[in-house]
C-alpha cells in the first residue's frame, strides 16, 4: 500500500514528487479458549462435568459460574492501536526561512471501513512556515495516514530541511558571509555590497586594515528569532585575502618603504 505526497509553494505552479508510505496492522484481538474446550484437560474437565467445584462449594461461591469470574470464554480486546508517525522532509531555502512562506502538501491515502471496503481519500494541507524556522523543526498534523478498523491513523509528520545558500551560512540565528578580496583591498580599505535576503543592499565600508582573521559584525541583520519576531540574530563578515604568489624585487621595495621595517 503506497500514499504519496506533493508539495507547491502558494503562487507558484512547480510541483515536486515526495514518497510517503501508509502502514496498517492486524486486528489486535485474541481470544482465550472457552471452559468447554477443557481448561483442566478434556472437554469435561474434573470429575463432575465442567462444573468441577459445585458439590463441594455450592453454585454461588464465586458468585456465578466460576469461569465467569475471570471473563475466560469472552473476546478481549486491548483496544485500538496507534501507527506509528509517517515523517516526510520539507526542504526551504533559505530566503522562506528568513521572511515565512505558505507551503500546500496534498496528500493522499486510504480509507478503510468496518466491512473492509477501501475508500481513496485526498486532502490539500498548509503549512505556515514561520520567519526564523530551523532544519529540523517538526509539523505534525494529527491522524492523517490510512484509516484502518481498530487502528488509529498515524500522525503525518513535515521536517524542515534547509537547502544550501550561495551567498549566506546560517548559523544559529547569525548568517556569515565570505568576502574574497586582494592584499591592496586588505591594506588600504575595503567596502562590502550585499543584498540582504528580504531584497535589500546593505554598503558597508572597511577602513581599516583587513587581517586574515578581521571580522566584521553588522548588528540585528541575522535571522530573525521565532519566538521574539522583534529581535534578530546578526550578520558576520568575513575575509578571504588573497596573496600574490610572486613580488618584483621593485614591488618588494616598494612595500618596504611604504611599511617600514
Amino acid at each position: 500500500m503506497s500514499g504519496s505526497v506533493w508539495f507547491e509553494r502558494r503562487g507558484m505552479g512547480g510541483r515536486k514528487g515526495l514518497s510517503s508510505p501508509f502502514w496498517e496492522f492486524p486486528n489486535p484481538f485474541w481470544e482465550l479458549p472457552s471452559p468447554s474446550d477443557g481448561m483442566f484437560g478434556g472437554g469435561a474437565g474434573m470429575r463432575g462435568g465442567s462444573r468441577p467445584f459445585r458439590g463441594m462449594f455450592g453454585d454461588d461461591i464465586f458468585g456465578g459460574d466460576i469461569f465467569s469470574s475471570f471473563g475466560v470464554g469472552k473476546h478481549m480486546s486491548q483496544g485500538p492501536r496507534k501507527a506509528p508517525p509517517i515523517e516526510n522532509t520539507l526542504p526551504c531555502c533559505l530566503e522562506e526561512l528568513y521572511k515565512g512562506t505558505t507551503k500546500k502538501m496534498k496528500i493522499s491515502c486510504e480509507h478503510v471501513d468496518a466491512s473492509g471496503k477501501t475508500l481513496p481519500m485526498e486532502e490539500i494541507l498548509t503549512i505556515e512556515i514561520k520567519p526564523g524556522w530551523k532544519k529540523g523543526t517538526k509539523i505534525t498534523f494529527p491522524e492523517k495516514g490510512n484509516k484502518q478498523p481498530n487502528v488509529i491513523a498515524a500522525d503525518l509528520i513535515f521536517i524542515i530541511d534547509e537547502k544550501p545558500h550561495s551567498v549566506f551560512i546560517r548559523d544559529g540565528n547569525d548568517l556569515v558571509v565570505t568576502q574574497k578580496i586582494s592584499l591592496t583591498e586588505a591594506l588600504t580599505g575595503y567596502t562590502v555590497h550585499l543584498t540582504t535576503l528580504d531584497g535589500r543592499t546593505l554598503n558597508i565600508p572597511i577602513n581599516n586594515a583587513i587581517h586574515p582573521t578581521y571580522e566584521r559584525v553588522v548588528l540585528k541583520e541575522g535571522m530573525p528569532i521565532p519566538k521574539e519576531p522583534s529581535r534578530r540574530g546578526n550578520l558576520r563578515i568575513k575575509f578571504n585575502i588573497k596573496f600574490p604568489t610572486k613580488l618584483t624585487s621593485k614591488q618588494k621595495a616598494g612595500i618596504k618603504r611604504l611599511l617600514g621595517p
